[in-house]
């Protein structure tokens, strides 16, 4: 499967493929939001198959280095899928998913129609 540009809510978002590269630091977070530049999108959608371990650890400071770089270049960025399991382990995690999903930069769905629901909010 490939990235795909998808009308979602209102505001074109660049669909990552679940089968891509893992976002496992700078190098392709830049990957991804070159993409997204220039296709012109407003929002990406990484699914959790593209999350390395590390990510939903927080100690490793991955996720807030790569979602700190979207939120830069003006970019809402939403992980999609189930994080339900390390966030059942981690209370910091869930108190991130919790306060990223109040927010308008960040966020974590479960699926696509949910993406949408926050677009269009």
């Amino acid at each position: 499967m490939t990235d795909r540009i998808l009308e979602l809510g209102g505001a074109a978002v660049l669909v990552c493929a679940p089968d891509g590269p893992p976002l496992a630091g700078d190098r392709e977070a830049s990957d991804i939001l070159g993409e997204a530049i220039g296709a012109g999108v407003r929002a990406v959608a990484i699914p959790v198959e593209r999350l390395p371990p590390a990510f939903l650890d927080l100690k490793t400071r991955l996720a807030g280095e790569v979602l700190q770089k979207f939120v830069n270049y003006d970019l809402r960025v939403a992980i999609v899928g189930d994080v339900s399991a390390a966030v059942a382990r981690s209370q910091a995690l869930r108190d991130f998913v919790r306060e990223s999903n109040r927010g308008r930069s960040v966020w974590f769905v479960q699926d696509l129609s949910a993406l949408e629901a926050k677009l269009s909010a």
